[in-house]
């Protein structure tokens, strides 16, 4: 079983966790964002293509039965 602390103890824990934590620097930010937008674009073509092939195919097997 866990052992209680005080409220007051509690808070100083949090504060020197808190205290651990590296914030990123603004340009560390921004070069994630820039990033994770570049990547979302590249995968969004990437499977744009992939329907594109797999639809017209598709549309090639049916048309030789239809």
């Amino acid at each position: 079983m866990a052992t209680r602390t005080n409220p007051v103890q509690f808070l100083q824990q949090v504060r020197a966790e808190v205290a651990k934590v590296v914030w990123p620097t603004r340009r560390e930010v921004l070069l994630t964002t820039v990033m994770v937008f570049i990547m979302a674009t590249i995968t969004a073509i990437f499977f744009f293509g992939v329907d594109l092939v797999i639809r017209t195919g598709l549309k090639a097997v049916l048309g030789m039965f239809g």
